[in-house]
């Protein structure tokens, strides 16, 4: 086999493939053997069929074809192995010579993973950030605490106010005809949440119980419901009741109802530790991804821009599939938030280019530093997913190997290496 190769700019290289003659009769009878196994043709039995039967069934074009199939993935490969080529994406195949007296010659146009220059990674200065936690941060987390423990009781006499609760029955109307999901009796409407049509809230402040007020609102442009959308309607509302949070007290009975603890001081004592120990977790993942960040941003590469949209589509598809554990649909989703694909894609692209950058970095690390994956090292990872996961370590073993993905796995691991090897090397002050 022959093969040349000609970079015909940063990131793309054209690949002249020649295979010998030979190679080419043999590939031509296997697709033979292939097709001939595949094909009815009345009077014969599968396999048994005459090649010239075959071509004048399919077409000589069709053997030659499936031939190039059968000859093309492997030479493609072993080229990219000769030239030292890691791709990124499919390549454009041209074909220049399929014949079966002559050799095969074909092209391939390939996007090579692009080379890393690094800068300096080893022995970098970080800055460790602070964990602390003020009094501010105590009191709020117990204050979110009253408030989830909050009662809600009838204001009576009350004028309804934001953050009240009303009670409501409505019924809409446009051009003074009911529509769908226009009405509703006994709901509990949060006033000042933004829940409702723009206006419709505001309109309710200082009603009273047993009060009835009509509303005026205008259904936005894009509302998600498009008979409706644009439309003006009127609401007939009766306040049944205003309900106003009722938050306890601060106190020992407090921390006795929420907590283990007999006393409100137990309770903020407690409270400090636990945010202690998260603020120092962060603190903790913060430095450690600065000091990695730091030696990425050391280093210089030219990104392919494939690379970048294929990393915004698993970023997309991920999302998705978390909009689906909940119930919901990516399209539901840019439907609610008023945007659409090309600008959540335009969103992504910093964090992608970020993403793929490190990687690309991390594995440029490894390859200085001769790190290696050994078959304890991915053990331990799939214990640790098992254990987020909460399954079996077998079963996560199993699904691994079975859809495929111990390859990227290993990859993943590769760079979690790398990166500990960025970070115990940091200068301690």
């Amino acid at each position: 086999m022959k093969v040349s190769a000609e970079r015909l700019d940063n990131h793309k290289v054209r690949l002249e493939i020649e295979l010998p003659q030979p190679e080419v009769a043999k590939a031509v009878d296997k697709a033979y053997q292939k097709l001939a196994n595949k094909v009815n043709i009345p009077g014969f039995r599968k396999g048994k069929v005459p090649r010239k039967v075959l071509e004048m069934r399919i077409g000589k074009e069709a053997l030659l074809d499936e031939a190039f199939e059968i000859m093309a993935g492997p030479a493609y490969s072993k080229a990219l192995q000769e030239q030292s080529i890691d791709p990124v994406a499919r390549p454009e195949i041209e074909v220049v010579t399929l014949q079966e007296d002559q050799p095969l010659v074909f092209k391939a146009v390939v996007i090579a993973k692009p080379d890393v220059t690094l800068g300096q990674y080893k022995e970098l200065q970080v800055e460790q950030p602070a964990a602390e936690v003020s009094d501010e941060e105590v009191n709020k987390q117990l204050e979110s605490q009253r408030t989830r423990h909050a009662k809600m009781v009838v204001a009576e006499d009350a004028a309804l106010q934001n953050g009240d609760f009303a009670i409501i029955d409505f019924a809409g109307f446009i051009d003074g005809q009911p529509f769908k999901g226009g009405d509703a009796e006994g709901y509990p409407l949060e006033v000042g949440s933004g829940s409702f049509i723009p206006g419709f809230e505001e309109q309710l402040i200082g009603a009273k119980a047993g009060d009835a007020r009509e509303v005026k609102v205008g259904f936005p442009a894009d509302y998600f419901v498009p008979e409706l959308a644009g439309k003006e309607a009127n609401f007939k509302v009766k306040i049944n009741d205003v309900k106003r949070k009722e938050l306890p007290e601060l106190d020992d009975d407090f921390a006795k109802e929420v907590s283990e603890f007999t006393s409100l001081e137990e309770l903020k004592a407690d409270t400090k530790n636990k945010l202690e120990q998260a603020a120092k977790q962060k603190a903790d993942r913060d430095y450690k991804n600065n000091i990695v960040k730091t030696a990425v941003d050391n280093a210089t590469v030219d990104i392919p821009d494939i690379m970048i949209e294929k990393r915004i589509d698993n970023m997309i598809e991920d999302f998705d599939v978390n909009l689906q554990n909940r119930g919901l649909s990516l399209d539901k989703y840019l439907e609610y938030a008023k945007t659409d694909l090309n600008t959540m894609r335009d969103s992504y692209r910093e964090s992608a280019q970020q993403s793929v950058k490190t990687d690309l970095v991390l594995e440029a690390v490894a390859k200085a530093e001769s790190v290696e994956v050994k078959s304890e090292d991915l053990e331990t990872e799939i214990a640790i997913m098992a254990h987020g996961y909460q399954r079996p370590v077998e079963e996560v073993r199993k699904v691994i190997v079975e859809q495929g993905h111990i390859n990227s796995l290993a990859e993943s691991v590769l760079r979690k290496k790398a990166a500990q090897v960025i970070i115990d090397s940091v200068k301690k002050e």
